[in-house]
């Protein structure tokens, strides 16, 4: 009786276990209908599981660049079907990654061996796109170390200069070059003054009042410290999103107090900054301001900092009256 009490028991564990899909999952996607189609996806999908909904993010490398979305999904526990619904993908054809999107559907089946764990399944384009946009089938391998964020990159180094690009409309730090406030360039003409000169010399004039403000403001709020991390790489990309509902949740970025990025829109979709850490400073501070508060007070986001093989995730919280801080050390070596 007790061996089988205990044999019992270990198969509970066992199943338990078995049935989550937790974790930090990696594999590469490729269009059902592509042919010899080369532009495959290296994709990542770093999720957690609570009873029968899973949230996380969802991201993939294609052509010039990386893009994430914060998911949310669900789980059949009696199926093993994991199910997370309108994702953007990158349309297999195109030529970079800011071209068209094709909204996505994911379905997978969680397998689980003593070797290995997966999720086998297909990214299925909605009804109306289903002509253009081809299924994706994926594989995606469970990381074991749960710490490995990147495994995907480990895998396909030979593809690591193709894809670790930040995309068009992503920012490039080096803080080597935050030092002060930005310059603004010197009006061009100075032998008469055209319509066209006047109107570029009042737009700078306008936007550098507009910073000006906008650091006045940062400096009259409270910055409170939500975070340290250690970093070991010399360049470590940085991605936000809306923590919660879309709200309509509005930030400006500053990287020792200097702003880098400003009035940017919190969605589902990742804001990206890509950042040279300066080893002349080992410690570089970024704060997140608040321009609104959405519809949901405060304004809240979730921060996470790749850095190589590591990934830290810090929640950060402002408001009207306070910045959000998180201090980033470079390890030394």
């Amino acid at each position: 009786m007790r061996i089988i009490l205990i044999s019992t028991f270990l198969l509970g564990v066992f199943i338990s276990d078995a049935q989550t899909v937790t974790g930090s999952w990696y594999g590469i996607a490729d269009a059902t209908n592509g042919g010899n189609n080369t532009n495959n996806y290296l994709t990542e999908l770093v999720i957690k599981q609570k009873g029968n909904e899973v949230e996380g993010v969802f991201g993939y490398y294609f052509r010039t660049g990386y893009q994430s979305y914060f998911v949310r999904g669900k789980y059949n526990a009696k199926t093993r079907v994991l199910t997370i619904t309108d994702i953007p993908v990158s349309y297999f054809k195109n030529r970079d990654i800011d071209g068209v999107m094709c909204p996505m559907n994911f379905s997978a089946t969680l397998m689980v061996s003593k070797v290995k764990s997966s999720l086998n399944g297909v990214f299925a384009s909605h009804e109306r796109y289903k002509y253009t946009c081809p299924e994706l089938k994926v594989n995606f391998y469970l990381d074991g170390a749960e710490k490995n964020q990147d495994s995907l990159i480990r895998n396909n180094s030979s593809k690591i200069k193709k894809y670790w690009q930040p995309r068009n409309d992503e920012l490039v730090v080096n803080t080597n070059d935050v030092v002060a406030a930005p310059v603004f360039t010197q009006e061009a003409e100075k032998n008469g003054i055209t319509k066209d000169s006047l109107d570029k010399k009042i737009a700078e004039e306008e936007r550098k009042k507009a910073l000006e403000n906008l650091v006045q403001s940062f400096e009259q709020r409270k910055t409170i410290l939500s975070n340290e991390i250690e970093v070991e790489s010399d360049s470590i990309r940085i991605s936000y999103y809306d923590n919660g509902d879309i709200d309509g949740d509005s930030i400006s970025v500053f990287v020792n107090k200097v702003p880098v990025l400003t009035h940017q829109l919190l969605s589902d979709r990742a804001l990206n900054m890509y950042m040279a850490m300066d080893s002349a400073h080992p410690v570089t501070e970024i704060s997140m301001y608040a321009e609104n508060l959405g519809k949901y007070p405060p304004n809240t986001a979730l921060m996470i900092i790749t850095d190589g093989d590591k990934r830290h995730e810090v929640f950060l919280s402002s408001s009207l009256t306070q910045n959000a801080a998180v201090k980033i050390k470079r390890k030394k070596r």
